[in-house]
């Protein structure tokens, strides 16, 4: 379907508006921001249930989630699948993002040996023409094109979307899933859900929309290699336009840290953010990056979706809990989720006058009743821990060590057969 033809793409008479959901990335961090807000989101809004939506969006971190609520996973087990597993068997926990990607490793310490071999021959055969920087320039080839193994991940997600009532095809879904790469080699977006990109499965999908260049490897499919989504578009809520949805619910967990802001309210924990270090430092450019891109796309919604409402949530700027939080510990995933959720409802409730009208056109209304409930906590919810995925761990690390040992006697043998 062409874009002018999906923008005038309207829902039949007496028939309820196309609902959509888009979520952006963020990496561990943004996934567990957006299960936090999610939460707020649906016990606030009455005729709104987040796994039952017509059509969803996913970008990076944000494919993990679409895809889940896609399958018809409440976000409540989500919550439990990505959060609430400290001791619970199956839970994906943060750590699971990094494992070693050591097949990588191993694949580009065999190219050493030949590539080192040709730069010395050149540098040899020519040392003051080319240069001893020219001449062994080749060796980048060898370094790893990701820290962390990806590919546990997706094998990780195909046992969730493979239980009974779930499905890892797009083509076996009751809703539209669109999750959003780029191919690597055109530097194009590419959404996969798409007629002629819905034969790979969702959980393949994932992995590619989520290939952080430099953390994780890019991702083959059909010949292709594919990395972030993100790296054209932060959110992606056009795909949900264009599908027809009239109202797009978008959750953004990046938005870069207002340092005097937060100064001025006393919650600063540094003067300036140098002080934070370099990792500080690239948060912030990375942020201001990808937030002004979005701002824009979000602006461009209003004039060429008319008729459509796309209502967005992210964290305040002054906030620094979400801006220094470190996700590798339990508690603190806790402390992030139970943050996001908190903050959301609060946000929902300031601007009520300004949604109200906007989602009750679509057929929801806002619970002021819960909004204002002050006991309200994650903490307090009805919890799912995802027990039926125990059986996975251990045949999964058994596999994994498996392949690693394969590849390394064949890269021993292939080291043996080289000539001195």
């Amino acid at each position: 379907m062409s874009r002018d033809r999906a923008r005038t793409k309207v829902a039949a008479p007496g028939a309820r508006p196309r609902l959509g959901l888009a979520l952006a990335g963020g990496g561990p961090f943004g996934a567990i921001y957006e299960i936090g807000a999610l939460m707020a989101i649906e016990e606030a809004m009455e005729g709104l249930r987040l796994h039952e939506m017509d059509v969803y969006v996913g970008v990076s971190a944000g494919s993990f989630l679409a895809a889940g609520l896609a399958n018809g996973i409440p976000i409540s087990e989500i919550y439990g699948i990505f959060i609430d597993g400290e001791e619970a068997e199956g839970a994906l926990t943060p750590e699971v993002f990094m494992r070693p990607a050591f097949r990588e490793y191993l694949e580009r310490a065999r190219s050493v040996p030949p590539l080192l071999a040709r730069s010395l021959l050149q540098y040899a055969r020519q040392p003051f023409a080319r240069g001893a920087l020219e001449s062994f320039a080749a060796l980048g080839r060898a370094i790893p094109t990701g820290v962390f193994d990806n590919d546990t991940i997706r094998r990780y997600l195909h046992a969730v979307f493979t239980q009974p009532g779930r499905t890892d095809e797009f083509g076996g879904l009751e809703r539209r899933l669109y999750l959003v790469a780029t191919d690597l080699d055109t530097g194009e977006s590419v959404s996969f859900g798409r007629p002629g990109h819905d034969r790979v499965p969702i959980s393949q999908a994932v992995q590619a929309s989520a290939a952080l260049p430099g953390l994780f490897p890019p991702v083959e499919i059909d010949g292709r290699f594919f990395v972030d989504g993100a790296l054209r578009k932060t959110l992606h809520a056009s795909e949900a336009l264009d599908d027809g949805a009239r109202l797009v619910i978008c959750v953004n967990p990046l938005v870069p840290y207002d340092a005097s802001l937060a100064a001025e309210k006393g919650k600063g924990r540094h003067r300036t953010l140098v002080e934070g270090g370099l990792p500080v430092v690239l948060s912030q450019t990375f942020r201001a990056i990808i937030h002004s891109r979005m701002a824009v796309g979000i602006s461009k919604y209003r004039s060429l979706y008319r008729g459509a409402d796309v209502v967005l949530f992210e964290p305040d700027a002054d906030d620094s809990e979400i801006f220094f939080t470190n996700i590798f510990s339990y508690a603190t995933r806790i402390r992030l989720c139970e943050h996001a959720y908190e903050r959301t409802r609060r946000d929902l409730l300031r601007r009520r006058h300004e949604l109200g009208p906007a989602l009750a056109r679509h057929g929801v209304r806002l619970r002021l009743d819960v909004l204002r409930d002050a006991n309200r906590a994650i903490g307090r919810l009805p919890r799912h821990r995802p027990g039926a995925l125990a059986a996975w761990r251990l045949p999964e690390a058994a596999a994994e060590l498996r392949d690693t040992l394969v590849e390394l006697r064949r890269w021993l043998a292939a080291g043996d057969r080289a000539p001195a």
